[in-house]
């Protein structure tokens, strides 16, 4: 079955939009983490949105998987590089890892279809 990231991320989207209204600060504090966590430094934020992609595939979460293929899709990440670190979470994360590397790779095209 095929899974449309899409439509995933749209929908926890809305739905992060109804916590956000609901638990204002703790969504704040949230998003402020975020941004600081993902900002050009050292590391470049390609490399840690690379990293967060990573760790969605082996934590098997979707809606990561869809968020950061979005944002490596927008910082202009190949899909090479993209294949490239999924083989690192097959290699860590043997059989399960492979089942998300594939989606991941599955995301990052939708979202270039775009």
């Amino acid at each position: 079955m095929a899974k449309d990231y899409k439509a995933i991320t749209g929908d926890i989207s809305e739905y992060s939009r109804e916590l956000t209204k609901l638990s204002p600060d703790a969504m704040k504090g949230f998003y402020a983490m975020a941004k600081g966590a993902a900002a050009d430094g050292a590391v470049s934020k390609k490399t840690k949105e690379l990293i967060a992609l990573a760790i969605g595939v082996t934590q098997h979460c979707d809606g990561c998987i869809g968020f950061h293929a979005k944002a490596l899709h927008d910082l202009g990440a190949s899909r090479e590089e993209v294949a490239e670190v999924m083989a690192m979470c097959v290699y860590m994360g043997g059989g399960p890892a492979l089942m998300y590397a594939a989606d991941a790779l599955r995301a990052y095209d939708q979202f270039a279809a775009a």
